[in-house]
């Protein structure tokens, strides 16, 4: 009899642990949820292996030039000679305007290189520089040695171009031809630039501030720059090859 009711302690006890681990089962599985909703929020705006969406800027299709090289959205040209400095070959993706954004992406280019990241990018009869605002990419390293000319800092990596300067105390530039990361979170509250897992710099869009530095700066006589509210995504044809791979945006 004692042996009896031990062995029915026994199971007893077994079918208590059980029930209390499907219970903490059951208690932690929303956590689990929260963090895919989270995940699933990022839009792939290039994922690796197609180009939908994109095109021209002012454009039918995408030029030629942009093509995907093992999972990577390449711009393929030649750089430093007179024959290939023909430009005109900006994208944009089109199938979304995006106003309120944290955008992701991973570039890297070559010596000498120079590229750039543009939001809120409006099609008319103006470049895209002229009324978007601009993430630098550039050879901060080698390019003045290449090119023969001096860079302000508002041209550098990072930058607001011609509007806010990087950090540099926090800049981590990597050598042509690394993979970089960068970041660019938008809202009308605060803009913040990121590189390679540091920020860079943050600004008020449309503040006083703001409208100092575009009526005494390089936009001056652009009345245009930085007005739309909302737009396209877009890279830049400045002459030289540029490696893009996991692009993607989230709303905010």
């Amino acid at each position: 009899m004692k042996k009896t009711v031990a062995i029915f302690c026994l199971f007893a006890l077994l079918f208590s642990c059980k029930s209390e681990k499907k219970d903490n089962a059951q208690q932690e599985s929303p956590k689990e949820e929260i963090v895919t909703a989270d995940t699933d929020e990022w839009i792939y705006l290039f994922d690796g292996s197609t180009t939908e969406g994109w095109r021209a800027y002012n454009g039918e299709d995408l030029p030629p030039q942009w093509v995907v090289k093992d999972g990577v959205l390449t711009f393929d040209t030649e750089i430093r000679t007179e024959a290939n400095r023909k430009g005109g070959h900006d994208i944009i993706y089109a199938a979304e305007e995006f106003d309120n954004f944290e955008l992701y992406w991973e570039w890297k280019i070559p010596e000498g290189g120079n590229s750039g990241m543009l939001y809120h990018i409006k099609e008319g009869d103006w470049g895209m520089p002229e009324v978007s605002p601009e993430y630098q990419m550039l050879d901060d390293l080698k390019w003045e040695e290449i090119n023969k000319a001096k860079l302000e800092d508002w041209q550098k990596t990072g930058a607001d171009y011609a509007m806010h300067v990087p950090d540099e105390s926090q800049k981590i530039v990597k050598p042509a031809g690394e993979w970089n990361t960068s970041r660019v979170i938008f809202t009308p509250e605060k803009v913040e630039h990121w590189l390679n897992g540091k920020k860079l710099l943050s600004f008020v869009p449309w503040s006083e501030d703001w409208e100092k530095r575009k009526s005494e700066g390089k936009w001056k006589n652009s009345p245009k720059y930085g007005t739309f509210k909302s737009g396209y995504i877009g890279f830049q044809d400045h002459d030289s090859p540029l490696w893009l791979r996991n692009v993607k945006i989230k709303k905010l």
